[in-house]
Formats: C-alpha cells, sequence, structure tokens
C-alpha cells in the first residue's frame, strides 16, 4: 500500500515538475494561459479545466478552457460570467472543493448543453499577492472526487503559474512599449516625408493594428455640440464614416476634456458616457486617445473590441495616450511643412505677378499707345491693320491680367473669378483649346455665394454647348461687373445659333430662368463677328 502511495506521489512530482517546466519556458502570455490549463488538468487527472482571468470590474475578463469540443462549445454559446461556484472563488479567492455540484446550495445551475459536471476543485492563481485569476477543475477521470492531496498539489502549481504569467506579462508588455515606440518613429518619418497622404488615416490604422482592435474611427468636434466621424477603419467602417452624434457626455468629449486617454472596459462598465461605435458596431470594450498638439486638438480616436473579447489593458491606456501625443506633434510638424512650402510657393508666383504687372503689362500697353498713334498718320488699310494689332494687344493685357489673378489667389479662395477659371480650365480638354477668359469691374466684391454659383453654371453650361455643338476655334468669355449689373458675355467662332445649331434645349432654358429669378435676362444669338453669343445679365441694384 505504501509503495502504491509512493508511486503515485513520485509521479504526481514528476508531473508538477514537468508542467512547471513547460509554463516557464513560454513567453506569450495566450500560450502560457493555454499551457496552465492543460497541465492543471493532468496533474490531477480531471476531464475539464478552465482558467478564469479576472478583468478591471472583478468579473470574468476572459475564460481559457479545455476538455470539450469546438461543437460542444458551440452548443453552449456565452461563456461563463463569474456567477454560481466561479463567482465564490471570486468573491472570496481561497480553495474550493464540492464533491456534488449540484447539492451545492451556491450552485446556480449549468447552462443547456454543458456536459455532466459534479464534482469541482477550484483555487485562485495569484500574481504579486494579486489575484490574477482562478482555476476551475471538474470530473476526475477516475471517477473519484478531488482529495486534499489535489487541492494540495494545484495550490502549489498555482505559484508556479503566477510566476510564468508574471514573466509572460512583463515580457509582452516590453514586446508592446517596442512595437509602440517603433510605430511612433515611422509613423512620424511617414508624416514627415513630403509625399505621405492623410496623416490621420495612417495614425488610425496604425493604433488599430497595434491594439488588436476590431473598428477605430477619428471624431473631430464640429462647434455645434456634436461629433462627426471623420474617418474609419475595420469593421463597419463604412457605414460609420460621416455620421454625426452628440458630443455631450460621450467618451470622445471626456477624453478631450480631461486630455488623457479613456478606458471602457464592457457594455456594463460604459455609465454615464456614451459610445458612438454601439450604434452601428456591437463593440464591449472601447479605448478613447485624444489626439491633442501644442497648438489644439486634431480630434479623438476611438478604437473599440466587439463583445466578448477581453478589455484593453492598461499599457494600451498608458502607451496609446503617448503615441496620439506625439502623432499629434508629428501631424503639426507636417502641416508647418507643408505651409512653409505653400508660403514659398506663394511668394514666387507674387513674384511672378508683380514682374508680368509691372514690366510685361506696361510694355504692352505702351506700345498699343504708339500703334494706335501711327494709324492716325496711314492709309486706311494700314490703319486697319494696325487697329486689328492693338486690339490683340488688349486682349493679350487682359489674359495677363487673369493669369496675375491665378497667380496671386490661393487655391482655397473660392471667389467669383476662381469658380470662372475652375470651370473653364475643366471645359479646356473637351474644347481642345483655352477659352480667353476676362475680367472687367469689381466682380468678387459684388457676387454673393448664391451669385458664384449661378455664374459658374452659366460659364459652364455655355462651354459645354459649344464643345458639343459649335466647332468653335476661340471662345471669349468676359464676366463685367458695373454697379448696375453683373453681365456674362460668352462668344465663338463657330457654326452659329442657325440652322446647324439645335434649339434651345433644357440647359438653356434654366439659365435664363435662373436670370430671370434675379430680374435679369439670358438671350443667345450671333456674334459681332458670326459665331454664337451668350448674353447672362442681371441686376445689382
Amino acid at each position: 500500500m505504501r509503495v502504491a502511495e509512493t508511486d503515485r506521489a513520485q509521479h504526481r512530482l514528476e508531473v508538477l515538475v514537468r508542467a512547471n517546466r513547460a509554463i516557464l519556458g513560454e513567453l506569450s502570455l495566450t500560450t502560457v494561459l493555454r499551457q496552465i490549463v492543460e497541465s492543471a488538468r493532468e496533474l490531477v487527472g480531471a476531464r475539464y479545466a478552465a482558467l478564469g482571468v479576472l478583468g478591471p470590474d472583478g468579473g470574468l475578463a476572459e475564460f481559457v478552457h479545455v476538455g470539450m469540443d469546438e461543437e460542444t462549445v458551440r452548443r453552449i454559446g456565452r461563456l461563463p460570467r463569474g456567477l454560481g461556484l466561479l463567482g465564490v472563488l471570486v468573491d472570496d479567492p481561497r480553495p474550493l472543493r464540492v464533491d456534488r455540484i449540484s447539492d451545492d446550495p451556491r450552485s446556480v445551475g449549468p447552462p443547456a448543453h454543458l456536459p455532466s459536471m459534479e464534482t469541482f476543485l477550484g483555487v485562485p492563481v495569484k500574481v504579486r499577492d494579486v489575484v490574477y485569476g482562478n482555476l476551475y477543475l471538474t470530473e476526475r477521470l477516475d471517477g473519484a472526487v478531488f482529495s486534499e492531496e489535489d487541492q494540495a498539489t494545484l495550490e502549489a502549481f498555482g505559484v508556479s503559474a503566477g510566476n510564468a504569467i508574471e514573466n509572460a506579462r512583463l515580457y509582452e508588455e516590453t514586446r508592446r512599449r517596442e512595437r509602440w515606440a517603433e510605430a511612433a518613429a515611422a509613423v512620424s518619418s511617414v508624416l514627415l516625408d513630403p509625399r505621405s497622404g492623410d496623416p490621420l488615416g495612417l495614425i488610425a490604422e496604425t493604433v488599430l493594428r497595434l491594439t488588436d482592435g476590431d473598428v477605430i474611427t477619428v471624431v473631430v468636434p464640429t462647434g455645434d455640440r456634436t461629433f462627426r466621424v471623420r474617418l474609419a477603419r475595420g469593421t463597419g467602417a463604412v457605414g460609420l464614416e460621416g455620421t454625426l452624434y452628440p458630443s455631450s457626455r460621450s467618451v470622445a468629449a471626456l477624453a478631450l476634456e480631461t486630455g488623457r486617454a479613456v478606458r471602457v472596459a464592457s457594455r456594463e462598465q460604459e455609465g454615464a458616457f456614451a459610445v458612438h461605435l454601439r450604434d452601428l458596431v456591437d463593440v464591449g470594450p472601447v479605448l478613447a486617445l485624444p489626439l491633442i498638439g501644442s497648438t489644439g486638438s486634431y480630434g479623438v480616436l476611438i478604437v473599440g473590441r466587439l463583445t466578448g473579447r477581453p478589455p484593453f489593458a492598461a499599457g494600451d491606456l498608458d502607451l496609446g495616450e503617448s503615441f496620439a501625443a506625439q502623432a499629434a506633434i508629428a501631424t503639426e510638424l507636417a502641416q508647418a511643412r507643408e505651409a512653409q512650402q505653400r508660403l514659398v510657393v506663394l511668394q514666387d508666383r507674387e513674384r511672378i505677378a508683380r514682374d508680368l504687372h509691372d514690366h510685361v503689362i506696361q510694355r504692352l500697353f505702351a506700345s498699343g499707345l504708339t500703334l494706335e498713334g501711327l494709324a492716325g498718320a496711314q492709309t486706311p488699310a494700314v490703319a486697319a491693320r494696325l487697329v486689328s494689332v492693338v486690339d490683340g494687344i488688349d486682349a493679350t493685357i487682359r489674359q495677363l491680367r487673369t493669369l496675375i489673378f491665378r497667380l496671386q489667389t490661393a487655391p482655397a479662395g473660392r471667389t467669383l473669378r476662381t469658380a470662372v477659371l475652375d470651370v473653364t480650365a475643366a471645359a479646356a480638354p473637351g474644347l481642345g483649346f483655352e477659352p480667353d477668359v476676362g475680367f472687367e469691374g469689381p466682380v468678387d466684391t459684388v457676387a454673393t455665394d448664391g451669385v458664384v454659383d449661378d455664374v459658374a453654371l452659366v460659364c459652364e453650361e455655355a462651354l459645354t454647348n459649344v464643345a458639343r455643338h459649335a466647332r468653335a476655334q476661340q471662345i471669349s468669355l468676359t464676366v463685367t461687373a458695373t454697379p448696375a449689373a453683373l453681365t456674362v458675355v460668352v462668344t465663338d467662332d463657330g457654326v452659329g445659333p442657325g440652322p446647324g445649331r439645335p434649339r434651345a434645349g433644357a440647359g438653356l432654358r434654366d439659365l435664363a430662368t435662373r436670370a430671370r429669378t434675379y430680374g435679369g435676362r439670358s438671350e443667345l444669338g450671333t456674334g459681332p463677328a458670326g459665331g454664337t453669343e451668350l448674353v447672362w445679365s442681371i441686376p445689382l441694384s
């Protein structure tokens, strides 16, 4: 009898040593947890074993189990939440042995499709004297109940398991910090590259990868007590982009107000602060990272994991916050670089415009005056030729003034001039040449936003008709502003409005309707030198 007991003790010791060696030789936390459960089951000869990892709220955040096949797990559905005997160890982390679960008043009854489980043994697993989770074992393979020896063996193993978990956590924390640091350096390098694209998109994709999240959004305040989802990546991203939601009592608002990252472990932990991702995506754990630089905020990164997944670790909170701050500064530097480059371009364009105005136009104007003076002393034929040359010089001066305006106008400023120039530039490929565009009078100061839109539509319709029907080689487009009226004249040298041109279509009728809205007129007829002339005019007083 003693020989048999000695053999069992020696075998158990060998299994314990082998189990300790197996778990202490691993560095991946996921692998360590799985190995702990496998080794615990082998140590006491149990059919089923599990490790319930405690979350920040004291409940079960993760449940690693072995012994049940995938089909059984699928049929059971949601894993335990820490009730019944499992919750007893959560509330009172001391070893617990039960010979018959169904007779224990603390049991809440098994879920549907759970295999028969009667005997139970549970022990806490501590990391630095703090309970990390609990080992749960049921059903010895030999049909016996768990013994005091089983409990003592499992308690001894729990000490090694705690050490293995601590080692794995330290290793993963080190690797996590390295990955965040490498990502921060890589993002900063890319953002400072003149060829880099959207900085927020790059930052969001990096955070989504590093946090192992399922969906991430960048939300920005709109100024009317709402947030707008500027971009989204991951699960449900298409439905999230562009949506608006109230900023009041949202995790994004909390992150911006405090300037600190916010972590929500689950739906139950959300409290009074709303998570906009849940409107379209079934997320549980959430992490909010404010993008705040030295000159202001660029929004908030909201990254979420689907319901049922483990919450974000404290390391994700600290490292994510540091990364977001560094990314915001890198974004500022990239924007400052772009602004400096734009300033250099604008200064160069201003210099070119000044030279054109002060030298080229003045010389052309002087040449035109000289030719006009000579025309009076010439024969009628020569005088006509000289007048024609003067007219050409005047047209060139108008084109140069338009070019000067283009050089001096910032790309973001949409005025009547820029709207017309954008339309003509877009029409040029279809026409096969650049229209001659001119402006006379204070066209930008008299045009409201609605007038700008209407004038742009008038020019677009006129140029489209020329491209389709006129077979023109030249087009003159002039916008004139006087105290009394704003007039658009589009003239071409094409086939004219006669039999070769179709009747006025819906587009031309629309131009007439728009003109009448202002009390103006829209007329299509033959130009002074043939071709077609469209005159669209509205009163300004």
